[in-house]
């Protein structure tokens, strides 16, 4: 993938079906650098990449933006960017080597970003019959400690299963 490209590259055609004629803000400076973005629709692995990878650098700063975009397609988007020449842009290629020889920026967010979203839409999107059913289809996903998890995880408490599954 294509880390680290100029903010004003990716601000022309966030989308793919974009140009810069569309743009109506400020175009931003050759200095800036975009290491990731993100939009209202993000999956786990975009969301997780891109806090972590702005924990990583130490946060917003002189050196670190998030900026955020209106679009007509996705609602919104936003960009994390690093000015080019400082300690940031080179601990942001650190990042983008990494990225590109394996796609997660710290294995730990991403797994408990992927819980919790589990069991967000395992309490919200499922009722008690669906998840019985989904742990009868899926059993070899689920093993419980105690019939009281058992109860806990059908009427929405948390989701014992395996959150990638559900999600995907």
């Amino acid at each position: 993938m294509n880390y680290l490209r100029p903010l004003k590259q990716v601000v022309a055609n966030p989308s793919g079906w974009d140009s810069l004629d569309n743009y109506a803000g400020e175009i931003p400076g050759p200095e800036w650098l975009c290491l990731l973005t993100r939009n209202r629709d993000s999956d786990c692995l975009t969301e997780s990449n891109f806090r972590s990878a702005l924990r990583e650098l130490g946060g917003e700063s002189d050196n670190v933006t998030v900026d955020h975009y209106g679009h007509w397609a996705c609602g919104w988007w936003e960009s994390l960017s690093v000015r080019a020449g400082t300690k940031e842009h080179a601990l942001a290629e650190e990042i983008a080597e990494r990225l590109d020889g394996y796609p997660v920026v710290d294995e730990d967010d991403f797994s408990e970003l992927e819980q919790e979203t589990a069991d967000q839409v395992w309490r919200d999107c499922y009722t008690e019959r669906d998840r019985i059913e989904y742990i009868r289809e899926h059993r070899s996903q689920f093993e419980y400690r105690s019939f009281s998890d058992l109860l806990s995880s059908v009427r929405g408490k948390f989701f014992a299963g395996y959150a990638s599954e559900l999600l995907h």
